[in-house]
């Protein structure tokens, strides 16, 4: 145990999937985490929950680990890992009929879409119809031939974010094929024309599916070296506008935002970023969304141990700033959530903008007595770049405090970033919402 010990230091600290062997180098359970060092570190402190993995903790020999890019890939390898080993404590001890799968049907247009097991009953690993002994399964197995892939399963799966993400990632369409007209996501540049007839079957197979296939087989590195290689003949082609789609596809995959995924599809762990020297437990985020003259909002997303407390989200219509002046909007925000003294104070207060942002939500902190840390982060000129801005007024120059969260900031900066685009989600979710945009 103490060898295991000294072996989860060396961990990552980023997302992935943990794998525990017995004695006999089995594979007996198989794991995902945002921070595979905290993950499998809590197995071994603290008092035991009665999940059988953990009540048979004293079986796991060695562990191994496999780093994810993204929470995303993490779940679509525990997936895979399940299926090809089938480990004790993932399977035999867990009700499995709860787990989700992502199946592909084979209509010209193919949709994607979630299923639970216990929809699709024992059928998934019949291997021929011989094994099918009666008429519900041989009912369970038709329904399974009208799927072109099956994939998961997937325990525990967020399914409407799942499905979101993988959307925004692939353009699979979610209209119907020959519609009157455009559908909304055509209209944002998320579909690729299945309402309007623009992309054929064969074409939206090729484009949206095989890419999609690719990817929830795990093999994101090889889709998007395919993915390059389309990108560069499209434009030797002058196709620019199809290699430019290309080029944003390729940005997207490297660098996939999953946030979302979080709640339900993993399990809590100890706190991803907190520094031993300053400890942050809540952080608020802030950002405005901004549509001319009377459509201006504002909304407050609010992470605690890292993780995303949507009972606590709030979202705020402006309604005294004249004009579209941001950091009026930002003033007023601030202003109102200050007046609910039964909301709890952050330890943090990170703000979509840079200095005229955090400059404002210092001078409105300022005004009622509150010191608390202000971190701003700005896309920069060509809104590519994340330029962090943090206020030190109330530290001394040469403070502990100060080099203390100077530190934190930029360890924990990833998180920060998703704080920001949470807060950036909410406040266009809220815009459409009020818009009518669904």
């Amino acid at each position: 145990m103490v060898n295991l010990e000294n072996k989860i230091k060396s961990f990552s600290s980023e997302p992935g999937i943990y794998l525990f062997f017995n004695k006999k180098k089995e594979l007996v359970y198989v794991g995902k985490a945002t921070n595979l060092r905290a993950r499998v570190r809590s197995y071994f402190a603290g008092a035991k929950t009665s999940r059988p993995i953990e009540q048979m903790i004293h079986q796991v020999e060695n562990i191994r680990i496999k780093q994810t890019d993204s929470v995303l890939e993490a779940i679509i390898l525990e997936a895979n890992y399940i299926k090809k080993f089938r480990p004790k404590y993932n399977v035999d001890l867990k009700d499995d009929k709860s787990w989700n799968y992502i199946v592909i049907t084979k209509d010209s247009y193919p949709k994607v879409k979630t299923i639970r097991a216990h929809e699709l009953g024992d059928v998934l690993n019949v291997e021929s119809i011989k094994n099918v002994v009666n008429d519900k399964q041989l009912q369970q197995l038709e329904q399974v031939k009208q799927f072109q892939h099956v994939f998961g399963p997937y325990p525990g799966l967020n399914t409407k974010a799942t499905m979101r993400l993988l959307q925004r990632l692939f353009y699979i369409s979610t209209c119907r094929s020959n519609a009157k007209r455009a559908c909304l996501y055509h209209q944002m540049g998320q579909c690729l024309g299945v309402c309007t007839g623009e992309i054929t079957s064969a074409e939206y197979k090729k484009k949206v599916i095989s890419p999609l296939v690719k990817f929830l087989r795990g093999n994101k590195k090889g889709l998007i070296r395919d993915l390059i290689k389309k990108m560069k003949v499209e434009s030797k082609e002058q196709n620019f506008e199809e290699a430019g789609r290309l080029r944003n596809q390729i940005k997207a995959l490297e660098r996939i935002h999953d946030i979302a995924l979080l709640n339900k599809s993993f399990t809590v762990e100890t706190s991803l970023g907190a520094s031993q020297k300053y400890k942050v437990q809540r952080v608020e985020g802030y950002d405005i969304s901004n549509l001319g003259d009377t459509g201006k909002v504002g909304s407050m997303v609010v992470f605690e141990n890292n993780y995303p407390n949507k009972s606590q989200y709030r979202k705020f219509k402006i309604k005294n700033v004249v004009g579209q002046s941001d950091v009026h909007c930002l003033a007023e925000m601030l202003e109102r959530r200050l007046k609910h003294k039964e909301w709890k104070m952050p330890n943090v207060f990170l703000i979509d903008g840079g200095k005229p942002q955090v400059n404002t939500t210092k001078k409105i902190l300022k005004e009622n007595n509150i010191k608390i840390p202000v971190v701003g982060i700005a896309k920069g000129p060509d809104r590519k770049k994340n330029e962090i801005h943090i206020d030190f007024t109330d530290y001394k120059k040469d403070s502990t405090d100060k080099k203390n969260f100077i530190e934190w900031v930029y360890k924990n900066t990833k998180l920060l970033i998703q704080v920001r685009d949470e807060a950036h989600r909410f406040a266009i979710k809220y815009q459409r919402s009020l818009r009518k945009i669904k």
